[in-house]
């Protein structure tokens, strides 16, 4: 096994609610080591075929002394379906080690309000994130915005109230549901700029330089939460959001720009230094790095394949590179030269990238 995957032990499975459960794991003999808000890519075989997902740790390192993954099925997911359902102590998973960059640094002195705005599965990272801040930084407070489609559908119910009662004036929480039981006195409905106003002019107000907002749920709803945000004036560089799935796209622009690229495009060469190899290969120009890294049998980091989950993230040394999708990385890694392989294509034949 190298050194950027292992096999961990399952150790107990949590039912959350009637379509979400934790998986957690044992620590293996070598620990794994994460910040809150990174996730696991778990490889698994099922029914023969080999396949990839990444989920995020909802388990913070300052209090949790083993780590897991909150996995939610989706409509026709096998994979989710299969960990959710048939997943069993004593099953041994393989994973790559974490990965991902929606996180925070913990220092005693830090004095700020973190708004998080979560929805369905988005709040695995959030009670990550969470408990961090809670526990490492005494003068900090969280402000935990949750939306569900009801009660029964709430993620860590009870954990969220424990912490609530734990720490009481510096975690609150709003719930918002779409269908409501009776006498339900917060909001209802869906997320929308409205209700996103009302909410924050109710939330304490910190200033702009000690405030942080952070989001992650369905792509509909970051939107409608970045919008508010910035319509309301907070600067982009105070907004951090993680996507689990792939967001609309303008098919027929993306179509265009990929079009007039291609017309100035040819094979070049690649050089990917990964795990002390170096691995040279040409490229073509309907490929990206990683699927044609993949086909000569070059094992390279990989989860979602849609620029989404950074498992492949490299640093480019040398060279040019076009990313089809640029989601996953902030204006900051790009601009230090960071891109993704698996939507990457190389524009010039002196491209050399770093994987570390």
């Amino acid at each position: 096994m190298n050194d950027h995957y292992y096999n961990l032990k399952v150790k107990e499975v949590i039912r959350e609610t009637s379509d979400a459960a934790t998986i957690v794991f044992e620590q293996p003999a070598k620990a794994l080591e994460y910040k809150p808000g990174q996730f696991l890519t778990l490889l698994l075989t099922i029914d023969g075929e080999k396949v990839r997902r990444s989920y995020s740790l909802c388990t913070c390192p300052l209090v949790d002394s083993n780590p897991a993954v909150t996995v939610k099925t989706v409509a026709g997911g096998k994979v989710s379906g299969y960990l959710v359902n048939q997943t069993k102590p004593g099953d041994i998973i393989e994973v790559m080690e974490p990965k991902g960059t929606f996180t925070t640094e913990l220092r005693d002195e830090n004095k700020r309000h973190i708004l998080l705005f979560a929805g369905g599965s988005g709040i695995t990272p959030m009670m990550a994130i969470t408990k961090f801040i809670l526990y490492g930084e005494p003068n900090s407070i969280i402000s935990l915005i949750y939306a569900n489609r009801n009660e029964n559908t709430i993620i860590f119910k009870d954990k969220i109230e424990a912490l609530q009662q734990e720490f009481p004036g510096r975690f609150n929480v709003v719930h918002v549901l779409d269908n409501v039981p009776i006498n339900w006195q917060g909001p209802s409905g869906l997320l929308n700029p409205g209700t996103l106003q009302q909410i924050l002019a109710e939330l304490p107000d910190w200033g702009a330089a000690h405030t942080q907002y952070l989001m992650c749920g369905p792509e509909g709803m970051m939107n409608n939460v970045e919008a508010t945000l910035t319509g309301v004036g907070i600067e982009k560089k105070y907004i951090f959001k993680e996507s689990f799935v792939a967001g609309i796209v303008n098919k027929k622009e993306v179509t265009e720009k990929v079009e007039d690229l291609e017309a100035s495009m040819k094979a070049h060469e690649v050089t990917v230094i990964y795990e002390g190899e170096t691995h040279k290969f040409m490229v073509e120009p309907d490929k990206t790095i990683l699927e044609t890294a993949l086909e000569l049998d070059i094992d390279l980091p990989y989860s979602c394949q849609s620029g989404l989950c950074t498992a492949c993230r490299g640093k480019c040394l040398s060279g040019k590179v076009k990313l089809d999708e640029e989601e996953g990385l902030s204006e900051q890694e790009l601009d230090e030269g960071y891109v993704l392989t698996c939507v990457g294509h190389p524009l010039t034949s002196d491209v050399v990238i770093e994987i570390g």
